[in-house]
């Protein structure tokens, strides 16, 4: 792609964002949305192979009939309250579209059907823009709105996204794929919590952000899309997949690596709230999680490819790794010795 089409593209992707986050009026909110939409779809489709041409075409019409449902929403809690005001979205039934409309946009249960193939047919980088920065302006919108939506209901999609993400992990071999529906468990974590502490929800993101990027990128590094060239990937670069491997767990949320800690802070706050069963039922959640972090951490660092694998071995190289690889995946293992300052400020 030309550079300085690149450049316009990310220039707009985080126009976009700053001005999603940074409004008050939901005309200048779903101006941002859809301005990140058009800044994103050229970069899903730059490979021009068929599958990215799908994938591009797919979220188009996804972000735009979400889009569509926040207009929607924000007119109808106009007519009836005559605000458009973010923060005062009051009337029950804009509430309620409004969160199917970010629920479209994040890829929540049941509206996550796009995700995972959209970001199959995107590049490893693409990809990781998708699962972070395109996630942070409705996470935002949720936030500013926390106080006047439908606890019973986000509580349902949540369990939902944690489920069915570590549940259609379990099965498949596409390195893509299992970060989609990783991305989808996640999300149902910061669905949970955003109505008792949005403040929580934010920490969460900024986390599951720091170790997706570093997962991504590590994975980018040692051009990686299927678990079976991961197994022949060691012999590339043994260190960087001793330290996938930890990333990968911290992904997880195994402590004592920086993962536990957005785990840890919602069960304590979902038990404060009296929502046992809740908490109960997210944490053997992320066991399905976990088993397919293991498989990939397994196939990473802990076992040799088969004698008879049809891939060609890849010996090491002296191409320098991207520093910003080992700035990520130290922060992505080693920050949970500052719970103490987080939990106090939030």
């Amino acid at each position: 792609m030309n550079p300085q089409a690149k450049l316009i593209f990310i220039s707009s992707l985080l126009l976009g964002t700053t001005i999603t986050i940074s409004s008050n009026h939901w005309i200048m909110a779903w101006t941002g949305l859809e301005i990140n939409t058009l800044a994103i779809l050229p970069l899903i489709s730059k490979s021009h192979h068929p599958r990215a041409v799908e994938a591009a075409t797919k979220y188009f019409l996804v972000q735009a009939a979400a889009s569509a449902l926040v207009l929607f929403s924000s007119m109808t809690n106009a007519w009836h309250t005559g605000q458009w005001d973010i923060t005062q979205l009051t009337h029950p039934t804009s509430s309620l579209i409004l969160t199917a409309a970010i629920s479209i946009k994040l890829g929540l249960v049941p509206f996550h059907f796009w995700f995972p193939e959209v970001l199959q047919g995107s590049s490893l980088t693409t990809g990781l823009l998708l699962s972070t920065a395109m996630k942070f302006p409705p996470i935002t919108l949720l936030y500013m709105t926390s106080s006047s939506l439908n606890p019973t209901l986000l509580t349902t999609l949540a369990v939902l996204s944690a489920a069915l993400g570590g549940w259609m992990g379990l099965n498949q071999t596409q390195i893509r794929k299992i970060m989609a529906f990783s991305s989808i468990s996640h999300l149902g974590w910061m669905a949970i919590i955003i109505i008792y502490n949005p403040k929580l929800t934010l920490l969460n993101f900024y986390l599951y952000t720091l170790m997706t990027a570093a997962v991504f990128l590590t994975f980018n590094s040692m051009k990686v899309l299927k678990l079976s060239t991961l197994m022949t990937a060691w012999t590339k670069a043994p260190s960087l997949s001793t330290t996938l491997l930890l990333a990968l767990l911290s992904l997880a949320g195994l402590p004592p690596l920086t993962g536990f800690l957005p785990k840890w802070l919602i069960i304590q706050e979902l038990t404060k709230q009296d929502m046992i069963l809740a908490a109960v039922t997210m944490s053997l959640l992320s066991l399905l999680g976990l088993f397919f972090y293991l498989r990939l951490a397994y196939c990473a660092t802990i076992t040799l490819p088969p004698h008879t694998t049809n891939h060609m071995k890849q010996w090491h190289n002296n191409k320098p790794i991207n520093p910003m690889i080992a700035i990520l995946t130290t922060m992505s293992i080693m920050l949970l010795p500052m719970s103490p300052m987080m939990a106090s400020a939030l």
